[in-house]
């Protein structure tokens, strides 16, 4: 058998970097040490920890639709904007919207109407949505303290407008650590077009330990889960027994890096990262290969549409990940705020609503719909908390044939997990320009969220330059209103 220390023979100091070359080519190469470890053993900074109080959900999926969806042409109906179509929303000019003056009033782009026993009015956007509408619980009153992209973004997953705090994945699994030790307790399904405004800062620890970032999975299904997973085809002929030796060698000089550096747990979050890549090595390819799903289950996804399949393909892959103890799954329904081509690459409709909007709906509407279904045909609604984001909304006001950003309303839908469906919460004034009654933030949103998965708000916390740093900041309230 060859020596396991043959490839470092002319090194008098091998490297770190030395031994991922020769000990196996890759990230999973390098993770498959930690199968002689037992992986709730103590000290594993995701292992599950207590709620504060008794949770009704134990995973959370968020459909997050960057760009801005227009809340006035899906979900909040505004009969008096559709009195004044064509009338000046401002006749003194004295209004500056985010890039335009406002043009004339604009009303809903598509019919709204009434469904389910709560008579809840939705828009034609959204037909397959609008048949779940009594199991949905709509915040009409949400509001941010940003009209860009990327500090809105932020917001709407930190809490705050500036990048480098955590995102509430990664709070919920500080708070409550992981179900699974085979897969990620945080995982993100960006588009497949892209990532969105702000990048892999939406889904980042900030300064909670790096171990509680969000793992993004690849949505393609011709691509492979996650890169760098298994050994490149040049590794093929490495003796298994060379391997483990070094691996393990390996793994002793990087706990023995990190124990003399206890303050940066970048290096704990990557050796935890490497021991986990191990187990990825079978659940990764387990979880999000699709060849069990039945043909129905396929088709209720709408899998084979060229336009629908890719989303689709997100939300099944995230009922199949919360199914196998996933904490927190974060999907991406659209990427970059970029310029159009033939359209839009999210919800950003400037230029030509009915365009955009007319071709992200259906998409949202058939994946979120399908979810639903899928979730509460399994058992799995009760106990999954769904919620649907942007992180604001548009104007009432014409902006050619788009509408301009608008910071001061926008709506929010949540459902299962402890939610009261067919209800409504706050509401826009009479043109949908500004929350009116109840104005709610995302620390509002986060609170419920957390209340609903057991954890206290204002008791999850981290001390980090000086301060007992929060979720929600100094704010936030449960939203009781929405609760069963």
């Amino acid at each position: 058998m060859p020596n396991s220390s043959a490839p470092f023979a002319n090194l008098e100091t091998p490297s770190r970097r030395d031994f991922l070359r020769y000990a196996g080519g890759g990230l999973g190469g390098v993770a498959l040490c930690s199968m002689l470890e037992d992986a709730q053993a103590a000290g594993n900074p995701l292992a599950a920890r207590p709620a504060h109080h008794t949770a009704r959900a134990r995973a959370v999926i968020q459909i997050f639709c960057p760009g801005g969806l227009s809340h006035v042409d899906t979900w909040d109906y505004k009969p008096e904007l559709a009195a004044r179509q064509g009338k000046p929303f401002d006749p003194d000019g004295k209004v500056q919207f985010f890039a335009s003056k406002p043009g004339n009033c604009q009303g809903s782009y598509w019919p709204f109407r009434q469904y389910g026993q709560s008579g809840k009015w939705m828009s034609d956007l959204f037909p397959r949505l609008a048949q779940r509408v009594d199991e949905m619980a709509f915040i009409h009153s949400m509001q941010s303290k940003s009209a860009l992209h990327g500090p809105a973004m932020f917001m709407a997953n930190s809490g705050f407008i500036l990048p480098g705090f955590p995102s509430m994945g990664a709070w919920v699994t500080y708070g409550l650590g992981s179900e699974s030790s085979e897969l990620p307790a945080f995982v993100v399904l960006p588009d497949t077009r892209g990532l969105p405004p702000g990048g892999v800062v939406n889904w980042g620890a900030g300064f909670l330990p790096a171990i509680h970032q969000g793992t993004p999975l690849e949505t393609n299904a011709a691509k492979a889960p996650i890169n760098d997973l298994f050994p490149p085809a040049n590794f093929k002929d490495l003796d298994v027994q060379t391997e483990q030796d070094s691996r393990a060698f390996l793994q002793s000089l990087n706990r023995k890096h990190a124990g003399m550096r206890p303050a940066n747990t970048e290096l704990e979050a990557r050796i935890a990262a490497y021991e986990l890549a191990a187990r990825l090595q079978l659940s990764a390819p387990e979880a999000t290969d699709l060849k069990g799903e039945s043909a129905g289950t396929m088709q209720l996804y709408d899998l084979d549409d060229t336009d629908k399949g890719p989303f689709g393909r997100q939300c099944l892959l995230a009922r199949r990940l919360v199914e196998r103890g996933v904490r927190f799954v974060q999907i991406y329904c659209g990427a970059e705020n970029t310029g159009a081509k033939k359209i839009r690459p999210n919800w950003d409709s400037h230029e030509d609503l009915v365009r955009d909007h007319g071709y992200w709906g259906p998409i949202l509407d058939s994946g979120a719909a399908a979810l639903l279904t899928d979730l509460k045909s399994r058992g799995l609604l009760e106990s999954t908390l769904v919620i649907c984001t942007t992180e604001f909304g548009r104007q009432p006001a014409a902006q050619g044939k788009g509408r301009d950003h608008n910071s001061g309303a926008f709506t929010a839908w949540l459902a299962g997990g402890g939610i009261r469906g067919g209800v409504s919460y706050g509401s826009t004034d009479e043109l949908g320009a500004r929350a009116a009654e109840k104005p709610t933030y995302c620390y509002d949103l986060h609170a419920t969220a957390l209340h609903l998965l057991g954890i206290d708000h204002e008791k999850l916390s981290f001390y980090n330059n000086g301060i007992q740093r929060r979720l929600t900041d100094v704010h936030g309230k449960v939203i009781k209103e929405l609760l069963t």
